[in-house]
Formats: C-alpha cells, sequence, structure tokens
C-alpha cells in the first residue's frame, strides 16, 4: 500500500505525489461485512452505518444534549466531535453501560423522527437483554484528553509511506466494536492475512489516526507500535524499560501511563521476523511492569494478558503464524485482510496502463487464469503482473503462449531481477548461488522460516557477494535494524525458489536433482480443512514448473539445467487417492486439482484422475469453478459426484472487463462459461451413475444449465438427490429430466421447500410412460394435503414406481393411499403415524399383493398400533419380506401379536425391532415362535439381556432359517456368548448363524477358536472387557 510509483520498480518509494502521476490504488483490506472474518461479524448497533454524515453529526449532538442518567457518565462535544459511527457505539457501551446504552440511542433516534431504527434498535435489545453484561456500578472516569506533544513522541509521520484509503474510514472505527451476544468490546483483536496484503501498513494507519486524534480518541489515552523485534534483540528488559526506549520521560509520565491500562492500546507487528519461542508455563509469567525479562515471557506475558490485563491489544501476524500464536491469546477476534478487491484489481489495471484498450486487455487475459486473478489480491503481485503484461504486449506477443499458467509470469519476472548478465555473477558461481537460493528458500518453507541468519546463508554456502547482489536487485531486503539477517522481499518470491529447488538439474554432482519423498509431496498437495496450506503456493509453483513451456523459459531465463525426474514421484502420490476428500467449509475444492489446473498438461492430468470415482466437491469462488471444471473433464471413470455451490454464476449480455468496476467476476460470461464446461461432464463421462446437489442456492441461468445437461441424450446418471436446495431450482425443466433422460431412476428431494407449482410438474412426469423412475423420496418435505393425494395417484398411473421414501412427513390420513399403489413395492422411514393412521394402514397393507418393504422407524406405533400391523402379517396373503419397527415405542405387550404372525407368516424374512423396550419376558415369546422348524425369518435386530440366552439356545437347537442375529447392542455377558455359541455348534446344520457379534474376555474368546475350528461358522468376536 506503500507510496508507489506504477511505472516503476514497487520497490522504491517517490518522495511525493505529483498532479501528473497516476492516482495510487489501494486494496480494500477488510472483507466484506458479510464475511466471517469482517470486522462486522456480531457487532453491535450497526445500524449506525446507515446513518448519513449530517445525521450523523444530529446525533452526536442531541447524545451530548443528553441529560445524565444514573449510572451513565455524560458525553463532551470535545469526545464525539470527529468520532465515527463505530467510535460512538464504542462510547455508548462504555459511558452507558448495560441496556442504557439502547434505551438512550433509542431516545435519540425517536427525537430525529428515525421510526425504523428506533424499532431496529428495540428488536437487538430484545435479542441481546438474556445475554447482555450487567451495568457496572461504578462508571469508568472521564479520560484525559491527549495532549499535543505527547501524541507526537510515539508515532513519526512519514508522508511518503500512506494516503488516505476511504474505505478505512468506514472500518478502521470498527476494529474494537462491542460483539454480541454481551455487547463486550474484544480487548485483543487479530489483524491476519498473507504477505504483503497491507498488515503493517494499517497497523501504522492505526497509529497515524490515534496520533491525530481521530482513533477512539475517548478510548486510548496512550498507544504504542511495537516490532517483536524490539522484545527479541534484548536478552532481558522490563516492559516499562520496553516503552522507555520509545517515550523518553519521567518517570511521573510513566506512572501517569501505567496508572490508566485500560487507555493503553498495544500494537505488535513483525511475528514473522523473530525466533522467539512463547512460554506455555504459567508460572514463568509475571505481572509485574516493572520487572525484568526474557523477550519470551515478556512477550507470552503481555499476549496472554497476565500482564496489564486491561490494555487493549492488536496484532498483525500471516496465517502461518496463527496456531502458534493463538493458544495464548485470551478471547481474541479474527480479522481477515483480503487485499485487493476485484473492482481495485480492474481500476488498478486502468490506472496503470492509461490506454483503455490495453488495459481490458491485460484484464480479460487475467481474467481467465482465475488463479493468477487470486494472486493479484496482493498488491507488489499486482504491479508485477501490469509491468510483464505490458512487456508482451508492446513486442506484439500471444500472451496465452507466453504464459501458460500463473508460474509462467513469475519466471520472466524474477529472472529479470536474477543476476545472469554481465556484472552479475560469474558462470559456475552463478550456478551454486541460484542453487543455493534454492535451497535457502525450500529449507525455510518447510520448517516455516521467513528469516535467515548468517549460519543460515552459510548452511547454503550463499558468499557474501551473492548476498549483496540479491540485495541490490531486491530478491533480498534486509530485516529492519538487524545488519545480518534477511528476509526475501516478498513470500512468493521464497515459494517461488523454493519450488525452482526440486526440478534444478546438476549434472556434475553425484545425485544430479533434489529428491521429493512422498510426505513432501503429500504435504504441498494436501487437503487444507479449515487451515490455511501456507504450502500451497509453493505446490502451485512446482506443478507450474513441470509444465515444458514454463521448463524451457526458466532454463532460458536462468540459464540454468532443469529436471522433470520428480515429475514420477508426484504422479505416483498424487495418484494414490482415487478419490476427493469432502470439502468443508473453508475449502471445498483439494489442493490437488489447483496444482493439475497448473501444469496445464492434459496427459499428466489424465494419468492422476483417470481412475478417481468418487469426487465431492464445494464450489465458493469463481477459481474452485474453472479450476473444477478443468480437472473433471479428465475423470473419465467418475461414478458419484457431491457438489455444493455457493457461487453465484449468472450470464450476463455482454461480457467485458468494464463490468468490473460495479461487480464480481461471478457475474461475468467467462464463470457461466465454465459452469457449462462442468455441467458437460454430466453427458461426456458414461460411468456416471450418481449427482447430489446439497447445500447449494443456484439462480435461474446456472440451473437451467445443469438441467439442459441432465436431459442430454447422452446423461448416463441414474440417481439424482437435491438436498437442502432452493426452492426455485425445482422448476419445469428440472422433472423434465425425468421424463428425457431414459436411465435415471432415483430420485431425492431432501430439506426442500417444495411449492403446489412443484409438485404439478412432479405429478405431470411420473404420469409420462417414459418415467422410468423407480425410487422417490420426499423426506423433510412440507407438503399440503392434495399434495400427498396427488402423488399417490399418480404413482399408480405409473407403472415403474417400485419404492417411495417420505420421511418426515404427513401420513396421518393418507397411508392408504400409498399403500392403495398396487405395483409399489417398498415404503420407507419416519413418517409421524399414529394408532389412528395404523387402521387405515392396516386395511390397506391386507390388500396390497407387491409391498415387500415397508419402514415404519421413529413413529410412536406403540402396542396399539403394532398389534394391528401384526393381523395384517397373519395373513397368508401379505407379501411383506422386511418390516422396519425401530424406535417405535414398543413394549412386552405386542410380543404375543408379533409372535403369532411370526408363526403364519411365510413370507417375512427381516424384522427390526431395534431401540424398543421389549424387555426379556416378550423377547423370549419371540424367540418360542421361532423355534418351529417352518420359521422363515433370516434376519433378527433386538435388545435384550443374558435371561433371554437359555430360550434363544432352545431356539438355534430347532430354527433352520436364521442367519443374521446382532447382539452386540446387548449385554448378555461372555457366558451368554459361550452358550450360543456352544447351542449353534449342536444344530443339527452348522450355517444357519450365519454372523454373530458380540464381546469376549480372553479366555472366552479361546474357547470360541476352538469351536470355530470345529464348525464352519462365520464368527466376528471382539474383546472388550479385558
Amino acid at each position: 500500500i506503500s507510496d508507489v510509483n506504477q511505472n516503476s520498480s514497487p520497490f522504491s518509494c517517490s518522495s511525493s505525489c505529483s498532479s501528473s502521476s497516476p492516482c495510487y490504488l489501494f486494496p480494500s483490506l477488510m472483507s466484506s461485512a458479510s464475511s466471517s472474518s469482517s470486522p462486522f461479524e456480531n457487532g453491535v448497533m450497526l445500524y449506525m452505518v446507515y446513518l448519513s454524515k449530517e445525521e450523523l453529526q444530529r446525533f452526536k449532538q442531541l447524545l451530548v444534549d443528553e441529560n445524565p442518567r444514573p449510572g451513565s457518565v455524560q458525553i463532551t462535544w470535545d469526545e464525539v466531535k470527529t468520532a465515527r459511527w463505530g467510535e460512538v457505539v464504542h462510547l455508548f457501551m462504555e459511558y452507558f453501560p448495560g441496556r442504557l446504552a439502547w434505551d438512550v440511542t433509542r431516545d435519540i433516534f425517536a427525537k430525529m423522527n428515525q421510526t425504523e431504527l428506533c424499532l431496529q434498535v428495540q428488536m437487538e435489545l430484545n435479542d441481546i437483554l438474556p445475554r447482555l453484561e450487567p451495568a457496572d456500578a461504578n462508571p469508568r472516569e472521564m479520560p484525559v484528553n491527549m495532549e499535543e506533544r505527547e501524541s507526537g513522541m510515539c508515532w513519526h509521520r512519514d508522508k511518503t509511506f500512506y494516503q488516505e484509503i476511504e474505505r478505512h474510514k468506514r472500518f478502521l472505527p470498527c476494529l474494537f466494536l462491542p460483539r454480541r451476544p454481551q455487547g463486550r468490546q474484544p480487548m485483543t483483536v487479530v489483524l491476519q492475512g498473507v504477505a504483503g496484503v497491507g498488515k503493517t501498513t494499517l497497523a501504522k494507519k492505526v497509529m497515524l489516526e490515534w496520533a491525530q486524534n481521530k482513533f477512539y480518541p475517548h478510548k486510548f489515552w496512550c498507544a504504542f507500535y511495537i516490532h517483536c523485534r524490539e522484545v527479541a534483540q534484548v536478552d532481558k528488559q522490563s516492559f516499562s524499560e520496553l516503552i522507555a526506549h520509545k517515550w523518553p520521560g519521567s518517570k511521573a509520565l510513566m506512572s501517569k501511563i501505567m496508572s490508566k491500562p485500560d487507555q493503553l492500546l498495544l500494537l505488535f507487528d513483525g511475528f514473522e521476523e523473530v525466533t522467539l519461542t512463547l512460554t506455555d508455563r504459567p508460572t514463568d509469567l509475571s505481572e509485574d511492569w516493572s520487572q525484568k525479562l526474557p523477550g519470551s515471557i515478556l512477550l507470552t506475558s503481555l499476549l496472554s494478558k497476565r500482564m496489564l490485563p486491561e490494555a487493549t491489544i492488536l496484532i498483525t501476524l500471516r496465517f502461518t503464524s496463527r496456531r502458534k500464536l493463538k493458544p495464548f491469546l485470551k478471547q481474541p477476534s479474527f480479522i481477515t485482510l483480503t487485499g485487493f478487491g476485484m473492482a481495485e484489481r480492474g481500476k488498478y489495471f486502468r490506472t496503470y496502463f492509461g490506454n483503455k484498450r490495453e488495459a481490458d486487455e491485460a484484464l480479460s487475459f487475467v481474467m481467465g487464469n482465475t488463479i493468477l486473478l487470486s494472486m493479484c489480491q496482493v498488491p507488489v503481485v499486482c504491479w508485477m503482473v501490469c509491468s510483464c503484461l505490458r512487456q508482451q504486449m508492446e513486442r506484439g506477443a500471444d500472451l496465452s503462449q507466453v504464459y501458460p499458467n500463473a508460474t509462467a509470469l513469475f519466471i520472466q519476472y524474477l529472472s529479470s531481477l536474477f543476476p545472469t548478465k554481465a556484472g552479475g555473477l560469474p558462470g559456475n558461481t552463478h550456478q551454486e548461488q541460484l542453487r543455493g537460493l534454492c535451497y535457502l528458500a525450500a529449507e525455510g518453507m518447510w520448517n516455516m522460516k521467513w528469516v535467515f541468519d548468517p549460519k543460515d546463508l552459510e548452511h547454503a554456502k550463499l558468499e557474501e557477494t551473492a548476498v549483496a547482489t540479491f540485495l541490490r536487485v531486491n530478491i533480498f531486503q534486509r530485516v529492519a535494524g538487524d545488519q545480518d539477517r534477511y528476509t526475501f522481499a516478498f513470500m512468493s518470491f521464497q515459494e517461488f525458489f523454493a519450488a525452482l529447488w526440486y526440478v534444478l538439474s546438476s549434472p556434475q554432482r553425484l545425485r544430479s536433482f533434489q529428491v521429493l519423498d512422498s510426505v513432501h509431496v503429500t504435504r504441498l498437495i494436501a487437503y487444507p480443512g479449515r487451515k490455511k496450506n501456507y504450502l500451497a503456493q509453493m505446490g502451485l509453483f512446482l506443478f507450474g514448473l513441470l509444465n515444458e513451456t514454463c521448463a524451457l523459459a526458466t532454463e532460458k531465463s536462468f540459464r540454468c539445467k532443469l529436471t522433470l525426474s520428480n515429475r514420477k514421484k508426484l504422479l505416483k502420490v498424487a495418484a494414490l487417492s482415487h478419490e476427493f476428500g469432502p470439502p468443508t467449509p473453508h475449502h471445498g475444492v483439494l489442493q490437488l486439482l489447483y496444482c493439475l489446473h497448473e501444469i496445464q498438461e492434459e496427459a499428466f492430468v489424465s494419468q492422476i484422475l483417470n481412475d478417481c470415482q468418487k469426487a465431492a466437491l464445494t464450489i465458493s469462488k469463481v477459481k474452485d469453478m474453472q479450476v473444477s471444471a478443468f480437472c473433471l473433464k479428465h475423470c473419465r471413470h467418475l461414478r458419484c459426484l457431491k457438489l455444493t455451490i455457493t457461487l453465484t454464476v449468472t450470464q450476463v449480455s455482454t461480457p467485458h472487463p468494464e463490468s468490473l468496476r460495479s461487480t464480481e467476476p461471478e457475474s461475468s460470461d467467462q464463470c457461466f462459461l465454465w459452469w457449462r464446461d462442468f455441467c458437460s461432464v454430466f453427458w461426456t463421462h458414461a460411468s456416471l451413475e450418481v449427482l447430489a446437489v446439497t447445500n447449494t442456492f443456484m439462480g435461474t441461468d446456472s440451473a437451467r444449465a445443469l438441467h439442459a445437461a441432465l436431459r442430454h441424450p447422452r446423461c448416463p446418471l441414474q440417481k439424482l438427490i437435491f438436498r437442502h436446495v432452493n426452492p426455485s431450482m425445482l422448476n419445469e425443466d428440472f422433472f423434465q429430466v425425468l421424463i428425457e433422460n431414459r436411465y435415471m431412476r432415483h430420485l431425492e428431494i431432501q430439506g426442500t421447500e417444495v411449492r403446489c407449482e412443484t409438485m404439478v410438474f412432479l405429478c405431470t412426469a411420473l404420469k409420462y410412460p417414459q418415467c422410468y423412475l423407480q425410487r422417490l423420496s420426499l423426506e423433510d418435505c412440507s407438503l399440503n394435503p392434495k399434495s400427498w393425494i396427488d402423488i399417490a395417484r399418480h404413482l399408480r398411473s405409473n407403472i415403474h414406481s417400485k419404492t417411495l421414501i417420505l420421511g418426515s412427513s404427513y401420513l396421518e390420513t393418507f397411508g392408504e393411499y400409498y399403500l392403495s399403489v398396487a405395483q409399489l413395492e417398498r415404503l420407507l422411514e419416519n413418517c409421524d403415524l399414529t394408532l389412528l393412521s395404523c387402521t387405515s394402514l392396516t386395511s390397506s397393507l391386507k390388500r396390497n399383493e407387491n409391498l415387500t418393504h415397508l419402514s415404519l422407524a421413529e413413529n410412536a406405533l406403540k402396542d396399539e398400533g403394532t398389534k394391528q400391523l401384526c393381523s395384517a402379517l397373519q395373513h397368508s396373503s401379505c407379501p411383506l419380506q422386511r418390516l422396519v419397527l425401530r424406535n417405535c415405542n414398543l413394549t412386552s405387550e405386542c410380543c404375543q401379536e408379533m409372535a403369532s404372525a411370526l408363526d403364519k407368516n411365510k413370507n417375512l424374512r427381516s424384522l427390526d425391532l431395534g431401540f424398543n423396550s421389549l424387555k426379556d419376558d416378550g423377547v423370549i415369546l419371540l424367540f418360542e415362535a421361532l423355534e418351529n422348524p417352518e420359521s422363515v425369518l433370516q434376519i433378527l435386530e433386538c435388545l435384550f439381556t443374558c435371561v433371554c440366552c437359555q430360550a434363544m439356545a432352545s431356539m438355534f437347537l430347532h430354527n433352520q432359517s436364521l442367519r443374521y442375529l446382532d447382539v452386540s447392542k446387548n449385554d448378555i455377558g461372555c457366558r451368554g456368548i459361550l452358550l450360543l455359541l456352544f447351542s449353534s455348534a449342536s444344530g443339527k446344520r452348522g450355517l444357519f448363524c450365519k454372523s454373530l457379534l458380540g464381546s469376549l474376555c480372553r479366555k472366552t474368546t479361546a474357547q470360541a477358536k476352538l469351536l470355530d475350528k470345529r464348525e464352519t461358522l462365520d464368527l466376528k468376536i471382539y474383546c472388550s472387557c479385558c
């Protein structure tokens, strides 16, 4: 964000801004208000932001005129004169404790005739009041105004470093905005982001505004910017000594500072530039700010709030440091700095090129590579991209040929810095120093080391002349305040040279290249989950360097020899995982896919993805869409795809980079074209059988493209699952898929609002003879009574329908309609049945000749309802083969009727009575019924104790049909299991107990093994009681 001349190197700053210079652009550092990492997250009184500048001034004037209330402190005009809306909210929280803040706000809005805002205040108060912190009986005293002399001592304003950013005027006051649910100000705020995104600049902006009495002037009487090296470079020092170096003065002034710790702001920066290890031993920490402590203990004492717990802390760090630092922080609030927003990137390109045609051409090219576009969030990378593109455009080069991927652009830029020409390093020295530079970068990446000392340089065999050269060309930079320690000028430089280390070839050495082991490859392409994979960019560069065009360009530009030997290792490790892991909310596309997109060699990508049969993707960004569309087309044997889309994709009539002035790239035709490529997978992959779309909101254009692909004559999909999607996706085009796709057999709609017109479309589709749907599931879908009847009627007319799953639906009076569907074979799951509906179901069950599977699990049938079902089961014509009555509130009272049904029914093969209180008496009745040699039941699941074992053993001796009995959830003890084993082994046929599950001690297990040698039983025994 520094004052950079965009047509010169980004590493040199202009001393002033001239009117002739192009306007300087700065990133929108904060995430949007909707982002989970936004400073607005869980903030209170956010409606204050809607006040205009004039209305806010009017509000502040009325606030000052407000008569003091019991427990509050009078606010003066000097305190609010320059305060912005966020600071006004902060004042309320401190000066009007408890609900007073909302009461006063509502009264002032009423005086301003802001009726709607009054309503919002009351609604928020009603929501937050139960958890609102109680009013402080002793409100804080009036703060001391900052003296002008004191303000200039803490911060030396450098006019060339910072330029005003309008967005900061809105966001900076929100850093310490009180948060829900307690309405409490965060006392520790962490600004996190990638290297170069502007964390340090924002911290210094805070100091600058504080010095100008603009940043929370009522709250912070004193503020200090502390670079962590100031703590690390002294063996021992106290906090008072640390401050004294920054603010020389009398002891009285220091005492004055420390007497008001709640008005103290501490900004910590530069964690990545020190090697301090924070101590995790609480006994080492100190509360005494005058005690001399080692740097690690002093820093830990401050960060953990052991020392100065009332002070407010603002910390800047990279994502890589978060895991190390977070355990020491007390209730931190994390805010992610995102760098250039899309609008800022577009504006930057237009400002840099000046010529609109050239700017649009360059921007269109970058938009076509979303990985490169995302890199441009970092301001210096954005400058670098513009610089390289301009050079090639002036030569009339084809950008897509010169830059097949993002890596190619870094090759051009970094090779232009590297001393390969006359005046640089001599030939042999050049090769050795390039190897040393790459080795240093790689070791640093694996060990999360960003600052290098003389020992590191010596180990990398980097000579002083080479280090001086790297400093001169801005590959290295010296750590401020330390002449012997260095970092790469930008993080992306270290990532690039670290990747280059694994493709460099040294024919004169015994081992001509650095071998990548499987662990390192796995770390590079690892699925990062919720934690950002700090090696991701290095992995991208490595795959990019393996592209043949990039490899040739690297050899020519860096005057080195490359080897592609590590491609085999990458291929072997990457191909081990044939299934993409399940997505997470933070990272929905596997890092491997980004790497494969970067290499841009289809033969290599196909080798890795050809055997992939299952994939689960969450698409939340434009680059997710481009990468997924590229990679999925190479998954030729894909069988199942689980898809979640949170990205809004629309089609615009005139795609143009100019649209970026007001919109995001999600609305461009380019993204829509990638989505169409993605959808083509549904008719080009002959093995694809299942598509599951979950937690997705899809617009009209994107849904139309999806439906068109599903209706394609070559679409082989057989199973379609839509869970928690927007209702508009279930339109007429969607149900046309059931008619036009001759392979579609299974449709599941779950957790989605099913509107009346949706049911009309479904019923219409079911009427067509071309609809071959066999299984329909409508779980957790609220429907009106007429819709239930319509579905039943149209299912009756569809000869292919075999299974209906209704889930938590309302069958209180409509069960008979479904059982009357002649061809229906399965009616399943949790349908809110009661005794009343059991009567109609039983009647229909007696007439239905095809229903073979009936699941009434999770219904409160109770004993009376079950008895009615059993009366139907006793009929010899009842076709049921599987009955599930799991968790239906059954007791032993219904077991006599159930036993009678088992004795008479010759079709029932499987009975699930799990999670019911049948007790031992009821289960014994069932076992006695199964002693009938003519019993056909093969699978039984129920709960019982060791009391039933004798009856079960007797049943084993007589029953010749039972093949599966699950006793794993029953406490029958080792003796009970042995009894069952011996009884089963004594039967006339050794295979009637197909699988017996239980728990045995070691001695019993040994006996069971002996028994197992005698008999050909399939026994699975688990020991858990020893």
